[in-house]
C-alpha cells in the first residue's frame, strides 16, 4: 500500500487554508484581554500592526524553506533538516502533549460560547454547556477531515468567505451608520483608565500573536499542495497580507463603536459591537458568522496539525500505527483522532486565556527556530533548490527571531509560573528522545 498523501490542495485552496485557519477565535475573543492589559486605543492598534509585521517577517522567511522542502510535517521537517532529529522530535513532542491540544481547545471554546450567545444564552452562566459544545465541534471537525483533505479544505474555503463577509459587514456598518449609534472618534483619543507598562504590552502581544497564528500551518500539509515550489510561498505571503489588513480594520471598527474600557469588559466583542449597531438581530447574525469562523479555523487546524504526528511516525519517532493512511479516504486518520482526543480533554479543563497563552508561548519559539534554519541551510546546503528566496534576507528573518526572543523573555519575567511550567513540559521531551527514541534508532 502506498502511504504517501496525494497532492490535492491548489493555490486558492492553500490561501483559503492560511486565512481560514488564522481567522478563527482570536479577532473575536482576544481584544478584551488586550484592552485589559493595554487600556489605550492607539497602543492597541499599534500592537495589532506590530503583530502583523512580526508575522509577515516570519512568513516571508518561512516561505523560502517551505518551497525548498515541501514535505508533510512543515516546521517538523525544517527543524529535522536544519538542526537534527532531536529538534524535530522536541517540536513533535510539544505538539503532541501541549501545543495542538491547546490550539484546538482555544478555537473550540469560542465556537461554543458564540453558539450559546446566538440563541440568547450567556455562556458565562453555562460554562459546562459551552465546553461540551466545544468538544463536540472538535469531534465533528475530526470526522470531516478523516473523510478527506478536500472535504476539510472545502469547508475551510467556503467558511473563509463567510467570515470575510462577517468582518466586512462589521467594519462597513461601523463606519457607515455607527455615528447614529454612539460611535465616535473620541474613543481613539480617550485617556487611559489604567496603568501602562512594557511588561503588560508584551503579554498583550501574546494575545495578538494568538490571533495571527495559523500563518505557518499550511506548511504542515506541504506534502499535499500541488506545485508546492510556487504555491506554498505565494499562499503564505498573500494570506498573511490579507490577515494584517482585515485585523487592523476590524479593531479600528471595534474602537470606533466601543471605548477601550467597554472592550476590556467584552469577551464577545463582535457580538457587543453588532448589538450597538443592529440590536438582538445583529447579535444573532454575527454569532452565527463567528461560529462559522471558529469552526472553519478548527477544521483547518485539524487538517494541518495531525500531519506532524504522521511525519514523526513515518520517521520512526512515534509508533508506526500513527502514520497509517485510511484505505478509503487516504487521510492520516489515526493522527487526526489522536489530535481530537487531546483537544477535547483540554477544552473541558482550561480557560480560553490559559489555553491561548500556553499555545503561543510553546509554539512561537519553534517558529523562530524554524526561521533560523534559513541561515543554517543556506550555509550547509547551498545547492538546495530555492525557487523563492526570502525578501529582505538576512534582516527580515533576524527581526522575527529577535521579536520572538523578546516576548519569551517578557513572559518569563511577567508570567513566570505559566512560562516555567510550559517550558518544563517541552524540555521533558529531551530525556524521552535521548533514552527512548535515539537508542531505538
Amino acid at each position: 500500500m502506498n502511504d504517501k498523501l496525494p497532492r490535492t490542495l491548489g493555490l486558492w485552496s492553500s490561501v483559503a487554508l492560511v486565512v481560514g485557519i488564522t481567522i478563527g477565535s482570536g479577532i473575536f475573543r482576544s481584544p478584551a484581554g488586550i484592552a485589559q492589559k493595554v487600556p489605550n486605543a492607539g497602543l492597541m492598534i499599534a500592537l495589532w500592526v506590530a503583530g502583523g509585521v512580526v508575522t509577515l517577517c516570519g512568513a516571508l522567511s518561512l516561505a523560502e524553506i517551505a518551497a525548498a522542502l515541501p514535505e508533510t510535517g512543515g516546521i517538523y521537517a525544517y527543524l529535522r533538516e536544519a538542526w537534527g532529529r532531536w529538534a524535530a522530535f522536541l517540536f513533535g513532542w510539544s505538539e503532541l502533549v501541549l501545543i495542538r491540544a491547546s490550539a484546538l481547545g482555544g478555537i473550540a471554546v469560542v465556537f461554543g460560547e458564540y453558539l450559546l450567545r446566538s440563541v440568547g444564552i450567556d455562556p458565562s452562566d453555562h460554562v459546562l454547556a459551552a465546553r461540551g459544545l466545544s468538544a463536540g465541534a472538535i469531534a465533528f471537525a475530526a470526522a470531516a477531515n478523516i473523510a478527506g483533505a478536500n472535504v476539510g479544505a472545502t469547508i475551510v474555503g467556503v467558511a473563509t468567505w463567510a467570515k470575510f463577509a462577517a468582518l466586512t459587514l462589521l467594519v462597513l456598518a461601523s463606519f457607515a451608520i455607527g455615528g447614529a449609534h454612539g460611535a465616535t472618534t473620541a474613543h481613539f483619543t480617550a485617556s487611559s483608565s489604567g496603568p501602562l507598562s512594557t511588561g503588560a504590552m508584551g503579554l498583550a502581544l501574546v494575545s495578538v500573536l494568538w490571533a495571527y497564528d495559523g500563518w505557518a500551518d499550511l506548511s504542515f500539509a506541504s506534502g499535499e499542495v500541488t506545485d508546492p515550489q510556487r504555491n506554498l510561498p505565494r499562499a503564505i505571503i498573500f494570506g498573511t497580507l490579507a490577515l494584517i489588513a482585515i485585523y487592523v480594520l476590524t479593531n479600528v471598527a471595534y474602537l470606533y463603536m466601543l471605548p477601550v474600557d467597554a472592550i476590556s469588559r467584552s469577551p464577545l466583542v463582535a457580538a457587543d459591537t453588532m448589538l450597538a449597531l443592529f440590536g438582538r438581530v445583529g447579535v444573532a447574525l454575527v454569532s452565527i458568522f463567528v461560529m462559522i469562523s471558529s469552526f472553519s479555523s478548527l477544521n483547518g487546524s485539524m487538517l494541518a496539525s495531525p500531519r506532524v504526528f504522521f511525519a514523526m511516525a513515518d520517521d520512526g519517532m512515534l509508533y508506526k500505527p500513527i502514520a497509517r493512511v485510511h484505505p478509503r479516504f487516504r487521510t492520516p486518520h489515526v493522527a487526526i483522532l489522536l489530535a481530537a482526543l487531546l483537544g477535547m480533554a483540554l477544552v473541558m479543563s482550561r480557560t480560553f486565556e490559559r489555553l491561548t497563552d500556553t499555545f503561543v508561548l510553546a509554539i512561537w519559539p519553534f517558529y523562530a527556530l524554524g526561521v533560523a534554519a534559513i541561515y543554517r541551510l543556506r550555509r550547509r546546503r547551498p545547492d538546495l533548490p530555492r525557487p523563492y528566496r526570502a525578501i529582505g534576507y538576512p534582516v527580515v528573518p533576524a527581526i522575527f527571531i529577535a521579536s520572538v526572543a523578546a516576548f519569551v523573555v517578557n513572559s518569563l519575567v511577567n508570567d513566570t509560573l505559566n512560562s516555567v511550567l510550559t517550558f518544563a513540559v517541552i524540555l521533558a521531551g529531551l530525556p524521552v528522545f535521548r533514552f527512548v527514541i535515539d537508542r531505538r534508532s
